[in-house]
């Protein structure tokens, strides 16, 4: 399997071998053996030697086994492995040719720039107040600002530095998106799993006489280039899972509701999204009332499996970490990542590549779609059209929090042109969620080639499972 980063190498070790230890009940030696598993010897790998390597990675089987639970996060600081980084701030480069203009020291607000002997630039840091204006006015573009990754990659300003400079989350204002976990370069930001209690919950299969169900997002169309979506539902059955059914099912039943929302009230945003969902509670709290009152997919097809079948155990697979905070308060048991969908893969000993397909075919086109950007504006303006209802359907497609953030400011400010907002915090979609196995650019037409085959040709066809229960 190739990872984009040695990271993620490394988080998948991990993972792989805490599923391996939980399917032998030996979860209590995991924090002992697997940093030797992964770090044998006495030869550095990654830091300045073994002992800290194998420290971090006791910490990642910490994460792996949960996380601290005195917080309610489920992305946290590895303290150990946030020390890398410079602080940041504004800089100097050797750029700098010591021009006699000194526009960079007149446009300084805080007398911050000196000069030293060979007239280069100096910021002072204890005057500087990085307000950028000396960025802006070089004539050489000599002063840039350095930024930690983790620290960029976070678009609602989450992240702060403790007092040791390691990286701290802000819980008031994070909403779990997982940008600085992809982001940071030395892993020192993971989300917490829940992989060895799925394990559990397979174990147990047999003992509580249970079905399982996976329900997995549209999104996993995208992810295992090495095998068929086929076998990769094959291989989930063969982890324990009874029943494997599509998020996708609920995408179509929230574009159906949402659009009857949407006539009702004349300005909506999705729901769909939990990290967007919590953007606006946590930014934006005087806009809560426009978002739609509709459950997410996952959610809505847990409860229809619950209704079904009250014992079963729900697991979600999808590529977010948000997602697990949500799953809190629904009937989903589990959340699993696809990072930790190949860990249970390979401590399985499954090997995808040789198993026959399985079908999946619970949802439409439309519901599919919601993986990518503007496929739930899609869905949203079939669903409208689909139950006659008329309406002047304008919607706005955010392509991340940034372009959220827009859009949710116009609102506010009653300038708003559109009158439905699709939330989603990750570029793309959610085939660039946080916990994909692949981070490179990913073409939407993939997602609707997936949308294609379908069995379901309309929304209305696909939620008529809906209907039968009743």
């Amino acid at each position: 399997m190739l990872f984009d980063t040695k990271v993620q190498e490394l988080k998948y070790k991990v993972l792989k071998g805490v599923a391996k230890h939980a399917m032998h009940d030996d979860l209590v030696n995991a924090y002992r053996d697997i940093p030797f598993e992964i770090i044998p010897g006495k030869t550095p790998h990654f830091r300045c030697c073994v002992y800290k390597e194998r420290h971090i990675l006791t910490e990642r089987v910490s994460l792996a086994l949960g996380g601290r639970k005195e917080s309610d996060l489920k992305v946290e600081v590895i303290e150990e492995a946030c020390d890398e980084c410079p602080v940041g701030g504004y800089e100097v480069t050797a750029a700098c040719r010591g021009c006699i203009a000194h526009r960079c020291e007149k446009a300084c607000p805080k007398d911050a720039i000196s000069f030293d002997v060979h007239h280069r630039a100096v910021i002072d840091k204890e005057k500087c107040i990085e307000c950028g204006r000396c960025e802006k006015v070089c004539p050489y573009s000599a002063i840039i600002k350095q930024e930690r990754p983790c620290v960029k990659a976070c678009n609602v300003d989450a992240i702060t530095m403790d007092e040791n400079n390691a990286a701290k989350i802000n819980e008031e204002k994070c909403i779990e998106c997982g940008a600085c976990v992809y982001q940071c370069p030395f892993g020192a930001i993971s989300d917490t799993s829940e992989i060895s209690e799925t394990v559990k919950m397979f174990k147990n299969k047999s003992l509580e006489d249970t079905r399982i169900f996976a329900i997995v997002a549209p999104s996993i169309a995208s992810q295992f280039s090495y095998a068929s979506l086929g076998q990769v539902i094959t291989g989930i059955k063969m982890l324990g899972v009874d029943d494997v059914v599509e998020a996708a099912l609920g995408a179509d039943y929230a574009a159906m509701e949402e659009a009857k929302e949407l006539s009702q009230k004349g300005v909506l945003t999705s729901s769909c999204c939990p990290s967007f969902v919590a953007y606006v509670d946590k930014h934006f709290p005087s806009l809560k009332p426009y978002v739609s009152h509709n459950k997410s997919p996952m959610a809505i097809v847990a409860d229809f499996i619950r209704e079904l079948h009250p014992n079963a155990g729900i697991m979600f697979i999808g590529p977010c970490i948000s997602k697990k905070r949500e799953a809190m308060n629904t009937e989903v048991d589990h959340v699993i990542t696809f990072e930790e969908l190949q860990a249970l893969i390979d401590a399985f000993e499954i090997n995808l590549p040789d198993l026959k397909e399985s079908t999946l075919d619970n949802a439409s086109f439309y519901g599919r779609i919601f993986a990518r950007s503007g496929g739930l504006s899609d869905a949203v303006e079939q669903a409208l059209k689909e139950q006659s209802i008329e309406f002047d359907f304008k919607p706005v497609a955010c392509n991340g929090i940034k372009e959220a953030r827009g859009a949710l400011l116009k609102l506010k400010a009653g300038k708003l042109k559109a009158n439905f907002i699709e939330g989603m915090a990750c570029e793309g979609g959610c085939i660039g969620g946080p916990c994909c196995l692949s981070h490179g650019p990913k073409n939407a037409k993939e997602v609707d080639n997936y949308g294609k085959e379908a069995y379901e040709k309309s929304i209305e066809e696909s939620v008529r499972v809906f209907e039968y229960q009743k």
